[in-house]
């Protein structure tokens, strides 16, 4: 069976409207899992050196600014500022970041998953772009929106992941010290699977050397 795995090079994280203002109002899961989510996106983006692109509604959007964590880990990176669309490709400044990246798979996740996150993929998928969701970084106002718009984008075509699941994707392997520092960092946002981590790597380093 041809699968194409997610890479530094045929992929683009796409984070949409990780606001403040959302955080009353989730219901999925926790606000701070929600947030490690987002965080953990961005910094493999910048870590692996994948094109990332960040969204939010109008500048001085009423829902509130990008989480002060997310804001803080993408640095420099530009964030596309759009209207009132719900598919951020509505917004001809987001359409072309994502033609900038010169890829043709996307990586969303967001606020909230039966709103902008579903109308986005889907305006990706009309483009012929490959789609992946990342369930655990996006939330909803409520379960049955959630496993609604989770179920008919799977329908579409849409796959689906977790964060860990694709920062392990990505690294392949223990093997790669170039960028084992990047997965452990990702890693370090789930203290459980940190400690496990740097349990193994040690443990393959130490035979290395021996």
């Amino acid at each position: 069976m041809d699968i194409e795995l997610r890479t530094p090079q045929n992929t683009a994280i796409v984070l949409v409207d990780y606001v403040t203002g959302f955080a009353n109002l989730i219901r999925t899961q926790s606000i701070t899992d929600n947030v490690n989510g987002a965080v953990a996106l961005a910094r493999m983006a910048i870590g692996y050196g994948m094109p990332l692109v960040v969204t939010v509604g109008p500048e001085r959007d009423p829902r509130g600014t990008l989480y002060p964590e997310l804001k803080q880990e993408i640095g420099d990176t530009p964030v596309v500022y759009r209207g009132g669309s719900f598919d951020a490709f509505g917004d001809s400044g987001f359409e072309q970041a994502i033609e900038a990246t010169g890829v043709r798979h996307l990586v969303i996740a967001g606020l909230t998953t039966e709103g902008c996150v579903l109308r986005t993929s889907v305006g990706a998928l009309q483009r012929g772009l490959g789609v992946t969701l990342v369930a655990d970084a996006s939330a909803s106002t409520s379960q049955i929106g959630y496993d609604t718009a989770v179920g008919r984008l799977t329908q579409l075509g849409v796959s689906v992941t977790t964060w860990l699941s694709l920062a392990a994707e990505i690294q392949v392997t223990y093997d790669i010290e170039e960028t084992a520092g990047v997965f452990q960092s990702v890693l370090a946002l789930d203290p459980s699977h940190a400690k496990n981590f740097d349990q193994l790597y040690n443990a393959l380093r130490l035979g290395a050397d021996g």
